[in-house]
């Protein structure tokens, strides 16, 4: 269940001395190969880590052989010195690694708090790099530990095909988890014998439906990055739809995963929206929900009020009539044509799972939005965040 099941790959995970509780802070994920095919998809975010401005610049003229991560510390709003981190961490990784690698093959990924990465982040980092190259073998397990930050487990997924090629992969998330990918950190594997560009389109296509409809508290990191490397070490190369539908189904199991970790939550809410004009209206109306913040208390409080969720859609520019609306929550529709339909009190929310379902009668189209409640352990996890 993790990024070295499939062939090709070997990973490592260490303790450098970023994070104040001791733990696993270092991680490296290296394609073996025979092949080396990569894609890469990034924050939406304008303001970006130093982290991604380097690895976007160099996975737009070379494949991704490496990908090394750290936890403790995001790197970003460090200046030039920041950038400087990165690239020296990039060219240590190449030197140590061998002469198959050069700088502009190695991703670098950061999570923690920004505006941390000074002369004491770099140099655990840069000393660090040696043993961590050493450490390597069949040690996915603990890069996933080492990536974590107010994660409380680690999160990895696995796909094994019939055909004999094989996806793995490992998830960082558990606050700032909004579109444009989610506040995660994200490396998925395979030895399938696809190409960049094959890669490309599997991924963004994965992305869009998984990790870009996870949005736990609308806030968006600077840091967040999914890589995908492809050894080739099956030497089976699979139809393309028949790889990009195992893809995606590895990135839902890890942004299940993610919701279920997320800050706090007591409540994994999946906002379903049906009978939509398009796909896209059927998106904006259940983040309308899965953002509004009155929704979201008063699912933490086993509260079906779903005058919140038509108040909520009611701001989109969706295509729908707000008062045919139906709404179900766990089954059960209390809304019907916009008004009451059933008693509330027939509703209940206290299970952890909780699933709401917006019929709009506009159209065939759907889409899931995956979110949670906002409870007092979330304001208090993340006032005390920094210290």
């Amino acid at each position: 269940m993790t990024v070295t099941v499939p062939q090709g790959f070997r990973a490592a995970g260490i303790t450098v001395g970023l994070k104040a509780s001791g733990g696993r802070d270092l991680a490296l994920v290296v394609n073996d190969g025979p092949a080396y095919a990569s894609a890469a998809v990034y924050t939406g975010n304008r303001a970006q880590a130093n982290p991604i401005l380097w690895s976007r610049a160099v996975a737009a003229t070379h494949t991704a052989h490496a990908v090394i991560l750290n936890s403790g510390g995001a790197n970003c709003f460090t200046g030039d010195f920041g950038y400087e981190t990165t690239r020296l961490t990039a060219e240590t990784v190449a030197a140590t690694l061998g002469g198959a690698f050069s700088p502009e093959h190695i991703q670098v990924c950061s999570t923690g708090l920004i505006g941390h990465g000074g002369h004491d982040f770099r140099d655990r980092i840069i000393t660090g790099v040696p043993a961590l190259v050493d450490a390597l073998g069949d040690h996915g397990d603990l890069a996933a530990a080492a990536i974590m930050t107010t994660d409380s487990v680690a999160k990895t997924a696995a796909h094994h095909h019939p055909d004999g090629w094989t996806i793995g992969g490992m998830a960082k998330g558990a606050g700032m988890l909004a579109p444009g990918l989610a506040t995660m950190l994200v490396v998925i594997t395979t030895d399938a014998v696809l190409d960049d560009a094959a890669l490309d389109r599997a991924l963004r296509h994965a992305t869009g439906s998984t990790f870009d409809r996870l949005d736990s508290d609308g806030c968006m990191s600077t840091n967040d990055q999914v890589t995908l490397l492809a050894s080739g070490a099956s030497e089976v190369r699979p139809e393309e739809a028949e790889f990009a539908e195992a893809l995606a189904a590895v990135c839902d199991d890890l942004a299940a995963q993610l919701q279920r970790d997320a800050e706090g939550a007591s409540h994994d809410i999946d906002i379903e929206v049906v009978g939509a004009a398009t796909v896209e209206d059927a998106v904006v109306v259940g983040r309308s929900v899965a953002r509004n913040n009155l929704f979201k208390a008063a699912i933490f409080g086993n509260d079906p009020n779903w005058g919140r969720v038509l108040a909520a859609i009611g701001t989109t520019d969706a295509d729908f009539d707000p008062y045919r609306v139906d709404v179900s929550f766990n089954g059960v529709r209390l809304c019907h044509a916009g008004g009451p339909d059933r008693p509330v009190e027939e509703c209940d929310l206290t299970p952890r799972e909780t699933r709401v379902r917006i019929e709009l009668f506009a159209g065939d189209r759907a889409a899931t939005i995956r979110t949670n409640d906002l409870t007092h352990d979330y304001v208090h996890e993340n006032s005390a965040y920094s210290s």
